[in-house]
């Protein structure tokens, strides 16, 4: 079935009255764009990343539009829409699709992606297509963050590859999708628990989970914000971790330093990513001032990994 990408221009004072304006002309499945709202949202967001694809950046400048998709047999509809543009003054702008299976095209954009030495992230729909020699880790990759693809990500599971993990108890602290707990149980660890702060988090992990055989009371997941959450913290305080995974963005790392030696097992290490450049020094500090020393340190693009473990006093 051929598609007609539509694309009609509007302010940024009146992107909402065009929207609506289509939705009276039954127009309703839109795509609302606007710079100016997307900026305030991340500024209102600026705990939870501290790096914007500057490719992304390029693509908003001055977007201001509504979008909207129709079959390229609909003249009607395309018609109507033409009609409306040119009487009231809008930008119109059209873009063939062609013909596109629409509800599995997107799955072309998240191929089978090889990391480190042995690990390999299938998503569910090529689940059986894991190399000989490669640990697959399958997951829904539309759920939430954490799909393997980014440099952070890959970092982390490339620190734990190279570690035995046989037995090992590990605490994930940002667990978006569940990545780095199902690659941890995948590498051999007996128990893995997951804590975010997004509660679609929990969810995803679970089925994510489930796609490859681990369930409660081998992989759980909880909803909170450790540095926040006395009583949370206390419960994950209760067991010693052999390992703590923190793939979050500097300023959490950060707050969350002082809580890591009380989360950790004796010989236990924590493993710390999502770390630019520009912030490895102040994170590497904050890591210090806990008593945690730098063990290991990968990089990847501007990105940054650290392990750290309890300093010999």
């Amino acid at each position: 079935m051929a598609w007609l990408e539509f694309a009609v221009g509007a302010k940024p004072d009146t992107v909402e009255d065009v929207a609506a304006l289509l939705t009276a002309a039954g127009f309703e499945e839109l795509i609302i764009e606007d710079q100016a709202e997307l900026e305030g949202f991340l500024e209102e967001n600026r705990a939870c990343w501290d790096y914007i694809d500057p490719r992304l950046a390029k693509q908003l400048e001055g977007l201001c539009q509504v979008r909207l998709y129709l079959e390229d047999a609909d003249a009607a509809a395309r018609d109507r829409l033409e009609r409306l543009a040119r009487t009231q003054g809008l930008p119109l702008t059209v873009k063939a699709l062609g013909d596109a299976d629409w509800e599995t095209g997107w799955q072309d954009s998240y191929p089978p992606l090889e990391v480190g030495s042995r690990l390999i992230v299938l998503p569910y729909w090529l689940s059986e297509k894991a190399p000989a020699g490669r640990i697959p880790v399958i997951l829904d990759p539309g759920l939430t963050f954490g799909t393997g693809a980014h440099p952070s990500t890959q970092m982390v599971m490339e620190a734990m590859e190279a570690r035995n993990l046989t037995g090992a108890d590990c605490l994930d602290l940002g667990s978006g999708s569940g990545i780095l707990s199902i690659t941890a149980l995948a590498l051999g660890a007996s128990h893995a628990l997951g804590v975010d702060i997004d509660p679609k988090a929990r969810d995803a992990g679970r089925e994510n989970g489930e796609r490859n055989g681990f369930t409660i009371p081998r992989l759980e997941f909880f909803t909170g914000n450790v540095v926040e959450d006395a009583a949370l913290r206390q419960m994950l305080a209760g067991k010693k971790w052999d390992l703590v995974l923190v793939n979050i963005v500097a300023d959490v790392i950060i707050a969350l330093a002082p809580l890591l030696p009380e989360l950790l097992a004796e010989a236990a290490d924590v493993i710390c990513s999502g770390i630019l450049d520009s912030r490895l020094d102040q994170v590497e500090a904050a890591l210090a001032q806990a008593g945690l020393g730098i063990t290991e340190r990968r990089a990847k693009e501007e990105w940054r990994c650290l392990t750290a473990g309890r300093r010999s006093e």
